[in-house]
């Protein structure tokens, strides 16, 4: 196994299954499978697993204006549209006999602990899922930038990024069919080309961490161990 700890940041829309956004909600079979191929992982590799969830098939702060609030209102908003989805998926994974922590960067104590960065990493260590909601608590930040951040305060080997796509395109391939597809890249190219399959910030904190990023597709079965295994699936975003 090439990675020990590992931070994979889930999107709200893989919630919501493949239809995405559009789809809104959260669907049982999406989460059921994502459930299935962490809990196959974990099994398999004994992986050391956090997890930021987004809450974008519910409400993303970036379109606030759209339901006639300010930004800062509908960022604090969609925070708490993760707790929604996370709460969903660490009932998944017990479900599926996983010992879970659920963390919060804004109190919630009914339901989740206070993130605290060391509390975090010994859960990790006791063989706990930590489940990671509510962004970083701070608007204008996306949960990409929360994912950059908690894989390098507690020391992850590499920040998994699971999308609806097989990696990293030179543009949206959905759009474009000339899109190409980058099986690895440097932070700079990333950056430098506007990528838009990650948050820049996410990616720059990334880099100053020196901070793998490994960007695949989750609905392929089995695509999450084989990435933790250090198999070549995806596109890996690392230093210059």
């Amino acid at each position: 196994m090439k990675y020990n700890r590992v931070l994979l940041k889930l999107s709200g829309e893989a919630l919501a299954g493949e239809g995405g956004e559009k789809a809104g909600g959260i669907d049982r079979k999406a989460v059921g499978f994502i459930a299935d191929e962490i809990a196959g992982t974990i099994g398999e590799t004994g992986v050391q697993l956090a997890i930021v969830v987004g809450g974008g098939n519910i409400l993303r702060g970036a379109k606030a204006e759209d339901i006639g609030v300010s930004r800062v209102t509908g960022d604090f908003m969609g925070m708490l549209a993760t707790m929604i989805n996370a709460i969903a998926l660490q009932a998944h994974l017990e479900e599926r006999g996983l010992p879970t922590r659920l963390m919060t960067a804004m109190a919630a104590n009914q339901v989740a602990e206070p993130y605290i960065r060391r509390r975090a990493i010994r859960h990790l260590e006791k063989g706990r899922v930590v489940i990671l909601a509510g962004g970083t608590g701070n608007p204008f930040f996306s949960t990409d930038t929360a994912a950059a951040l908690r894989a390098a305060e507690t020391g992850a080997d590499v920040l998994l990024k699971a999308t609806g796509v097989d990696g990293v395109y030179t543009s949206d391939p959905k759009i474009d069919a000339s899109a190409r597809f980058l099986p690895e890249l440097d932070y700079r190219t990333f950056l430098d080309n506007d990528l838009m399959v990650m948050d820049a910030t996410a990616v720059q904190l990334a880099r100053e961490r020196s901070l793998p990023i490994i960007v695949f597709r989750i609905w392929e079965p089995g695509a999450l161990l084989r990435v933790v295994k250090g198999e070549k699936i995806g596109s890996m975003i690392t230093g210059e």
